[in-house]
């Protein structure tokens, strides 16, 4: 295996769209965009998912990548909260369809969604029910910071329908946490646990890292041990994703602070036999979860699906992003929003819908695009004739390493690939292979 992470030593997407977004280049315009959203909406109704980013946050976390404004005075979230409405009202005024459908999903994500007020949680998140009425039983799910995370904001996220809750955690060492400045005692994470089961949230995932800076076999070991104490029903154990040339506080910590790939790959494989040795089952790429848990079942089903929030547990034809950086989909579309919030402010404040970026999927991505999330959820695919090929020569020195194996036209990422997966998937992305790549695009893949 060292022989293999040193070989296979490169970077990598994470492959939660397709293209990736440096490859982005067909952009719609607005009424292309709406063109998209409106035939989604019309050929599949009802299944409409809706993603909240608020960016905002007390402290700067030196390891995050996510889009973030960092600020103690909560004075900005009038303001940003009355522009999320203005996006929605946008779009309902633009589909008048919009306001007929329900909703099957929502999710707020950040930055820190608990950030805000319970005032402004409550009186945005029923703004939203007055456009989408909610399905009988919706999925929601919201992320939190045990940190900044109060009691009163889960019972009331509860009595709005919440039943899943991810908490995020990254490591228990607190020498760990001091270099990443995310100074979060046990106690706190444990709180905010309890409270939440008591209520009856049915799903508590936890977010863990690993290849932080000074992690160590014994300090993640500690980590994992009291992870395993509070029996979260998911585990997200995600890979660092080290990109100080797009997020600059990653700069605060040096490369030789963090574990070389050897000691990374021990320190997820430790995990990874811990946590299986505690009933979780190993789902997609850094994802674990307990037998009961819908996540799983997912899995066990062949209905896994991943997107812009990562795996999933059921597909929806539609997602609308809502908020700052935050990425709509369809089937054939992408379109985010502008990432600095003064800026997606403004463009509501005009009335017009904030757009960044965003690309039209042809007829070559949506088979290029099916083929990679077969492989991201399930670690097989069968490939098109046509592309064999080329397929095998892409990914003949990985087969002779035993990484994955072929049955015909069927493709299998073996159990020796998995920590492959990204770099294997790679071979099934014309977008990066007919573009110019630069070393600053994507993080290690191993």
């Amino acid at each position: 295996m060292s022989e293999l992470l040193q070989k296979y030593d490169t970077q990598a997407p994470r492959y939660t769209s397709y293209p990736t977004v440096p490859f982005w280049t067909d952009n719609p315009t607005t009424e292309e965009w709406l063109e998209s959203l409106n035939r989604s909406i019309n050929a599949n109704p009802n299944k409409i998912a809706v993603y909240v980013h608020i960016p905002f946050c007390e402290t700067l976390c030196t390891f995050c990548g996510c889009n973030t404004s960092i600020t103690k005075n909560h004075s900005v979230e009038e303001p940003y909260v009355q522009a999320l409405r203005q996006e929605l009202d946008l779009y309902s005024k633009e589909i008048p369809s919009l306001k007929s459908q329900k909703l099957q999903e929502l999710h707020l994500g950040g930055g820190s969604p608990t950030y805000l007020s319970d005032y402004h949680l409550q009186s945005y998140i029923e703004s939203i029910f007055n456009i989408l009425e909610p399905i009988s039983s919706p999925e929601f799910s919201i992320e939190v910071d045990p940190r900044r995370t109060r009691l009163s904001q889960l019972d009331l996220l509860f009595k709005l329908g919440f039943r899943r809750i991810s908490l995020g955690v990254q490591d228990f060492d607190p020498d760990v946490q001091r270099l990443v400045n995310r100074i979060q005692p046990f106690e706190m994470t444990e709180t905010i646990t309890d409270h939440a089961r008591s209520l009856g949230f049915t799903s508590v995932n936890f977010d863990l890292i690993y290849g932080l800076p000074k992690q160590k076999i014994t300090s993640m070991e500690t980590s994992l041990k009291k992870t395993i104490q509070l029996k979260p029903d998911r585990i997200a154990f995600y890979s660092y994703a080290h990109v100080p040339w797009i997020k600059s506080s990653q700069r605060l910590f040096t490369e030789d602070d963090l574990p070389d790939p050897k000691l990374k790959r021990e320190l997820y494989e430790m995990g990874r036999e811990m946590l299986e040795s505690e009933g979780y089952k190993e789902i997609g790429l850094d994802h674990f979860a307990l037998s009961h848990d819908k996540l799983w079942i997912a899995k066990s089903n062949q209905k896994l699906h991943r997107n812009f929030m990562g795996y999933t547990d059921s597909k929806t034809d539609t997602l609308l992003g809502l908020g700052s950086s935050a990425i709509s989909e369809t089937n054939d579309c992408y379109y985010q929003n502008q990432k600095l919030e003064i800026k997606y402010r403004k463009s509501l404040q005009n009335g017009v819908l904030p757009n960044f970026r965003g690309h039209k999927l042809n007829s070559y991505d949506l088979i290029q695009k099916k083929i990679i999330l077969s492989l991201m959820t399930n670690f097989s695919t069968k490939i098109p004739k046509p592309q064999i090929e080329l397929a095998k020569e892409r990914l003949n020195e990985m087969e002779k390493d035993h990484l994955l194996v072929w049955e015909n036209d069927e493709l299998t990422v073996t159990d020796l690939g998995r920590p492959f997966l990204r770099l294997i998937v790679m071979a099934f992305d014309e977008r990066l292979h007919q573009g110019e790549i630069s070393k600053s695009m994507f993080s290690k893949a191993i």
